[in-house]
């Protein structure tokens, strides 16, 4: 579970901590423009750090500098408590003048605050070596370190900790993208999920009886649902196609001929049965209500924040008036910039001071100042 993330000149963030100690989900609310997906960027380079993209050059980009300052690093940090532990890394990229491509400042990784390395430009101290106290190496400027250093056992706290960078699932779906043939199986969907095929075909491959868990949710979600089938059309390809049943009479509908809400339906199943099943996870989904009607708004958030009370942890942003009622003063932030120059600041609803009465109306009449 996410303790703490710290980011400081990365695009509009700038001193920026997001605390999401003890909340099994959160909401951001803000503008558009306001940052809530620059958020969701920031985590993006974190996960893909634990799942090995070593590049700074497939990380940031000279464009990320916030105001076009590459004068002062950019910074991450995340705080996650993992099995009881509590892990924190850091790492910043810099460019020095007349260099193309960033580079790391430093780069640290500590459990419960002792060190398990630490880093300044291209020199490594790893202090758990076996042979002695510490060791200390070189690591190309432009590779991040956590993706080269050897893990000892799957009992190395590196393992544990990229592990769970890797499973972070950052999701804004395109719908007309999500397709139900597969040619493979994976274990985690992409940002914009147009390898659904592929990562649904992975967790019922893995997990078998993740089946019952996102049988049953559809069957709440769409009263005609009868199954659905993930059959084979080639030696090594399947396709998912769905059946509804009303009146004794059938109706089988290939996944990518259904609505933009199904499919999402669809997502929001199989995000339910990974946690429940490979978790817990940390989930980031941006504007998860998007697709749906008003009516089905609700019961489709509230699924995912009693799941993710099991364990876990889910954020997500919305303008919805609906989905933002499922959250309370306690676990939503408003998000925003006094203009497009300044910074994303945030502040925790219960605490901003002009906050009173009605939230729904206070948005719409723009009328809340943090």
């Amino acid at each position: 579970m996410i303790q703490r993330l710290y980011v400081h000149n990365f695009r509009c963030l700038e001193n920026f901590e997001l605390k999401m100690k003890n909340m099994p989900s959160a909401l951001l609310i803000g503008k558009n423009g306001s940052g809530k997906s620059t958020v969701a960027a920031a985590f993006q380079i974190l996960q893909k750090i634990g799942q090995g993209v070593n590049r700074i050059g497939q990380l940031v980009k000279p464009k990320d500098f916030a105001g076009g300052r590459s004068n002062i690093p950019i910074q991450l940090e995340i705080e996650v408590l993992i099995d009881e532990r509590i892990y924190q890394y850091a790492i910043s990229f810099e460019l020095p003048a007349g260099f193309r491509e960033l580079r790391i400042f430093e780069e640290k990784l500590m459990v419960w605050d002792t060190p398990i390395y630490q880093r300044k430009e291209d020199q490594v101290t790893l202090f758990r070596y076996p042979q002695s106290n510490e060791a200390i190496f070189s690591v190309d400027w432009h590779l991040v370190a956590l993706t080269v250093i050897q893990e000892q056992s799957r009992e190395d706290p590196l393992h544990f900790f990229k592990m769970w960078l890797s499973q972070m699932i950052i999701l804004s779906p395109v719908p007309y993208l999500m397709k139900g043939e597969s040619t493979g199986e994976i274990m985690k969907p992409n940002r914009e999920v147009s390898n659904f095929g592929e990562w649904f075909s992975g967790l019922l491959s893995r997990y078998p009886a993740a089946y019952t868990l996102i049988d049953r949710y559809l069957r709440n979600v769409m009263p005609d649902f009868k199954d659905f089938r993930n059959e084979p059309i080639g030696k090594e390809a399947k396709d998912l196609s769905v059946r509804f049943q009303e009146s004794g009479a059938d109706l089988i509908v290939s996944f990518e001929d259904l609505s933009d809400g199904e499919k999402c339906f669809f997502l929001c199943a199989g995000i339910l049965a990974a946690n429940d099943y490979y978790g817990p996870l940390f989930c980031f989904w941006d504007e998860p209500d998007s697709h749906l009607s008003l009516s089905e708004v609700g019961h489709f958030i509230l699924s995912l924040r009693r799941s993710f009370e099991k364990g876990g942890q889910f954020l997500a942003t919305s303008h919805n008036s609906e989905a933002i009622q499922k959250f309370s003063d306690e676990n939503t932030y408003m998000v925003y910039r006094n203009h497009h120059l300044g910074p994303t600041l945030l502040t925790l609803l219960g605490d901003t001071p002009s906050y009173r009465g009605n939230l729904l109306d206070k948005l719409i009449q723009d009328d809340i100042e943090p």
